[in-house]
This record gives structure tokens, sequence and C-alpha cells, in this order.
């Protein structure tokens, strides 16, 4: 046999062209795929996380105990937290990365398609794993997502479980991270220099950073419990000499830096929605990218703001207390930077728009809130209260996920090749943010009346708030089977989109990175 024919035989694909089917999207290495595989997994589990945030919220829609019994309560709480950060959004902003980063700056696909699609795969192991904690005898987790000892050690079967998918969720992330950078800094069209690169590809390269900074810390916390549980340790046992504050510094040396690393890719995506509808380039583009690598560097000197009630040195309290607050200067300039942005563009208001503009308004009630708790006197009324769930959730729901919803709405015409349904997309915008203020606003006013958080029953003070909260968060989840059914009918059919599809001056198509481009980065262009 010759080596030709040698070599054909034992090729991949054994002349049977490439895999179809279901083998297509499991041993896919295409980017698009992977971010098509990724979008979807976190839509899946937006409605799993969100269900259990229903069980949460029928529980709490009236005082006494109603539903499901305390200990399972509690379970929700911890496992939709966990879902939600590392089983929707991260996953959601992963799959905006894969699609798009490639494209934006002119690359053929990601630097590592094998890592790629091996990091997207864990994914379903990891959270069918998480869930299936619930099902163990002594139940799930149930020390609320930041697993605080002595009480997450209290775990029974399920304990194990929970650390180990959590190390599968980080090493996940830690390889899609490593894919991004590499990617970026190796992969770029030629004449795409860093400082043309839309701040969609900036705040991804800056996220990726920080997740490979932060998640083995994580590793470690969880780990050292894990030690701590079954060989003996005492790392967090005060009985043999150990701290449980330390698990918090830990853990929140990672928390910390988590939140930026969720929200740093929305403000990526609003970067790239609010130019394309006001008609006009980035304002301030450069400051735009200073500002990121100073969130990006000042999440990690500012942990410890989440636990001014431990007993810190009053040094201790200052100094974080005005890190917090500086944190708050360069997001103060994003926030003007895209308002000056609009400021005489032509506007017009399409569903990424809305959701755009809406979180605008959204995340800044989430960033005023987060100032007042910076503040460590008043933090002392504030904290483990409902104030705090209201502070983060505006951070988390109408931040990062209309951020997400705004980009899905934005790039649908690219991925499909059709246009999705404006007036579903408009429906959609208006019903999520009139529930999501439902939602999410009492809860200030109870937690300044001091109902606490991570509980199934409360005094009956707090009974009018609770049950308009409730009645917001159903209609917030019910609304999301609009956005389902707006994906579904736009990925079967529609309008085609056109390569204008924003109707843009010179066409500049999706990617207006400012300086704008003098090409969309089909093709490399001639070197001049």
């Amino acid at each position: 046999m010759s080596a030709t024919t040698h070599a054909h035989d034992h090729s991949h694909d054994h002349d049977h062209g490439p895999p179809k089917g279901l083998m297509r999207w499991v041993t896919t290495t295409n980017h698009k795929d992977i971010g098509t595989l990724y979008l979807l997994f976190a839509l899946v589990m937006l409605f799993v996380g969100g269900g259990m945030a229903l069980v949460i919220r029928a529980e709490l829609f009236e005082p006494g105990i109603q539903f499901v019994n305390p200990d399972f309560f509690n379970q929700m709480t911890t496992i939709h937290a966990l879902i939600m950060v590392f089983g929707m959004i991260m996953p959601a902003f992963a799959g905006f990365a894969n699609w798009m980063i490639p494209m934006m700056i002119g690359s053929p696909d990601m630097a590592l398609p094998r890592l790629n699609n091996w990091s997207f795969w864990l994914l379903p192991f990891a959270g069918t794993m998480l869930l299936a904690t619930i099902f163990m005898p002594g139940g799930g987790p149930a020390a609320g997502w930041t697993l605080y000892p002595p009480l997450s050690l209290q775990g029974g079967n399920s304990f194990p479980f929970t650390i180990f998918s959590i190390h599968l969720l980080g090493v996940s992330s830690i390889m899609a991270s490593i894919n991004i950078i590499v990617t970026i800094m190796n992969m770029r069209a030629p004449g795409m220099t860093l400082m043309k690169m839309p701040l969609f590809v900036w705040t991804w390269l800056i996220t990726a950073y920080l997740l490979i900074g932060a998640m083995p810390v994580l590793a470690g916390g969880v780990t050292m419990l894990l030690t701590d549980q079954f060989f003996g340790t005492s790392f967090f046992l005060a009985a043999g000499g150990g701290d449980p504050v330390l698990f918090q510094h830990i853990f929140w040396f990672f928390g910390h830096p988590e939140v930026y690393i969720i929200i740093l890719p929305a403000f990526g995506i609003i970067s790239q929605i609010i130019p394309t509808f006001s008609r006009k380039p980035l304002f301030g583009y450069d400051s735009m990218v200073y500002a990121t690598a100073s969130i990006g560097f000042l999440s990690y000197i500012v942990w410890a703001h989440h636990m001014f009630t431990v007993g810190m040195p009053l040094a201790g309290e200052m100094f974080f207390m005005l890190s917090t607050m500086l944190i708050a200067i360069p997001t103060g300039v994003k926030i003007f930077n895209w308002l000056s942005t609009m400021w005489q563009g032509s506007l017009t208001f399409e569903t990424p728009m809305l959701f755009a503009v809406g979180f605008l308004f959204m995340f800044s009630i989430g960033g005023f809130t987060g100032l007042m708790m910076a503040v460590a006197p008043v933090d002392f009324q504030y904290h483990d209260t409902y104030f705090i769930v209201a502070h983060f959730h505006y951070v988390l729901v109408p931040g990062a996920l209309f951020a997400a919803l705004g980009g899905a709405y934005y790039w649908l015409p690219k991925w499909t090749g059709h246009m999705y349904d404006e007036t579903l997309g408009k429906w959609h915008f208006w019903l999520s943010t009139i529930f999501v203020n439902l939602l999410f606003f009492p809860q200030h006013f109870l937690g300044l009346a001091g109902m606490p958080r991570r509980i199934p029953d409360y005094a009956t003070q707090f009974a009018d708030w609770n049950m308009w909260s409730s009645i917001g968060g159903f209609g917030f989840g019910l609304s999301q089977l609009l956005f389902v059914w707006v994906v579904i009918k736009c990925a079967r059919g529609g309008a085609r989109a056109t390569d204008k599809v924003w109707d843009q001056p010179n066409g500049l198509e999706w990617t207006v990175p400012s300086p704008a481009p003098y090409h969309t980065f089909e093709r490399a262009p001639e070197v001049r």
C-alpha cells in the first residue's frame, strides 16, 4: 500500500465528510457552533435558575410557611445563585465571545478550537451534577452561594458533589479565558491594533485575565472546605485553631472580581449597541478602554466591603470603604461616555437600543445603592438585609441580563440571517422592564425596614412589599417565554437580514469601534 493511500485511510473522515446531526454538535470546533451551544445552554439554565427563583418568590408571597420547608428554601437560594452565575450569565457572555470576537478582530476562528469544545462540554455535566444534589439524601447545599462555613459543612452527602461541580465550572471558565486571550493577542487581522479593537473585544480581554486570577482562588477555598469536612484539617474550624472568617476573605477575593467578570462583557455589548443606534462613533474610546482596565485592577482590592460586619480593624474598614468608592469613578466615566455618544445622535429605538437604554437607567440604580453600601457605618444596617439583594439584582438582572438580551437581539440577524419580530421584541422589553422593577425595587424598602435575606418566613409588616415583589417575579419570569418565541421564530425564518441591517451610514455593519474601521474585517486589508 502506498504512503498516500495509507495516509488517506487513517484520515479522520473515512470518506464520510464532516459529522452530521448530533455528532456535529458534540465534536464541533467551529467558534460559531460553540457560541451557539453556549447561548442555548445559558437560555436553558435561565429557566432552570428562574424556576428556583419562582419557588423562592412563591414561598415569600405571604408570611408563614406555604409551599416548601425551610431547608429546601435555603437549597433553592443557594443553587439558584450558583446556576445563574456559573450556568447562565457567564456561559451567555462566553457564547457572545465565541461568536463575535473572531469576526470582530478578523480571525478565522478561536486560537484553540478543541480546547474550546472541551470548555463548553464540561458545562452541561457540571450543571447536571449541581442540580443532582437536590435529590441526594440530606439535600443540596443550603449555605447560600457564598458557602460560608460552618454552615456549608452541614451539607450532607451532596457536599462533595457541589464542590466538584464548582471545580468543573471553574475549569471551563479558565480554559475559555486562556482561549480568548490567546486569540485576541495572536490572531488579529493586519492593521487591527489593540486600540482599534471593538470595545466588546477589550472588555472580554480584561474579563479573561480577571477569570484566570479569580477562579483558582475559589477552587482553593472550596478545596479547603472539602479537606475540613473529610480529611481532618481545620482551616476554617475554630475548635482546631482555624478561622471561619478566613473563608470569607478567600471567597470574596474571588467573589468581588467575579461580579466584574459578569458586568464587563455587558459593558462591551452596550458599547457596541449604543453607537449603532446613535449613528455616531463611541464617545471617548480611549477613556473607555482605560476605565475598563482600571475597573479590572480595582476589583481585586475591594473584596472586604462584603465583610464590614466581621469585626475588622477600623483602618481596614476605611481602606475598603474608600477603595470601593474609587471604583465608582471609572464606572461613572463609562456611563457618561455612553450618554455622550447618544447626545445629538440620530437615535432610533429598536429593541437592542431599548435594552441598552434600560440598562443605563437600571444599572445606575444598582450602582448608586452600591455606593450607599460602600459607606461602612451604614452598611452595618444594610448588611444581610433585602437591601443587599435588591442592590445586586439591579446590577445583575436589568444590568447584565438586559445587556445579554440586547446583544441577542442586536446580533440575531447576523447569526440567523433573518430579522426578529420587532413588535414582539418591544413587548418583551417593556414587560421585562415593568416586572423587573416591580420585582426588585420594593426589596430596597424591605431591606431598609430590616427584613433579613435568605429567610422562608417573615414578620407581617413586610407582607405587602413581598406580595408585590412576588407578582413582579412571576411576571418577569413569564415575560422571558416571549423571548424564546422570538428566537425560535427568527431562527425558523422571517425577513432576510441585509448587510446594512441597522441602516448605518457607510453600511458600517455590526462592528462600530471608534475610530471607525475602514473595512468590516471580512478579509485582511492590503498592507498600505
